[in-house]
């Protein structure tokens, strides 16, 4: 792996994580110091993270995690919902059952995590279980786009899951297993967004006020 790669790919694991709140402001000096690296990997890392709108670059140079308010979180939401039903539908075709036993494995691990609960891990298996799905479409072209609203949500996300306490009270994971198995396209949709908005996506307008105003901006050096 490339300085800049390894740049890249721990910045957007972060974010991704939701490690980095909101609102944030970043420094490439104190990028560098905490990467190890020099500046020229983390600008080209900004670089990549801005054109896929997980971080925006200000005016004086200084680099911010967008801050998030309610219709533009009901946006993301709502574009996951198109962008992911469409991607799952497309790939039902595709999904052979030695690869549904693998999703199914993954929600296994899935479920321990949040019982520790382990943040961090439930994030990244849930969206490998995502993943596995919609990428099975050989010639698909979506990945990118719903990753890009993956790491918009990741920093958001992280706050907001304090405040949902019915978290997958329904594992819509197994909705979709056996929307899978069924080789069902309205079930496999109709889970898909259900899980999608089960998460964080069913917040009202009043917790979306409790959270956004109980988490103020932090600068990083």
């Amino acid at each position: 792996m490339t300085s800049q790669e390894y740049a890249y790919a721990r910045l957007r694991h972060s974010l991704m994580i939701g490690a980095i709140a909101p609102g944030r402001a970043i420094t490439i000096r104190g990028l560098v110091e905490a990467l190890e690296v020099s500046p020229t990997p983390v600008r080209e890392a900004l670089r990549r993270l801005s054109s896929e709108h997980a971080v925006t670059v200000l005016e004086n140079r200084r680099i911010m995690v967008p801050e998030m308010n309610g219709r533009r979180f009901e946006e993301l939401v709502a574009l996951r919902c198109t962008l992911e039903c469409h991607a799952a539908e497309r790939a039902l075709p595709y999904i052979s059952e030695p690869l549904i036993d693998d999703l199914s494995r993954i929600d296994a691990r899935i479920d321990e995590a949040l019982n520790v609960p382990d943040h961090e891990t439930s994030v990244l298996l849930n969206q490998r279980f995502h993943t596995g799905i919609y990428s099975a479409h050989p010639e698909q072209i979506v990945m990118p786009m719903v990753e890009s609203l993956w790491l918009q949500l990741g920093p958001f996300q992280r706050i907001a899951a304090n405040y949902v306490g019915d978290y997958y009270r329904v594992d819509r994971h197994q909705e979709i297993l056996k929307a899978l198995r069924n080789r069902d396209p309205i079930a496999l949709t109709m889970a898909v967004e259900a899980d999608i908005r089960d998460g964080v996506g069913r917040l009202g307008r009043e917790a979306m006020r409790r959270i956004l105003g109980s988490e103020p901006s932090h600068d990083a050096a």
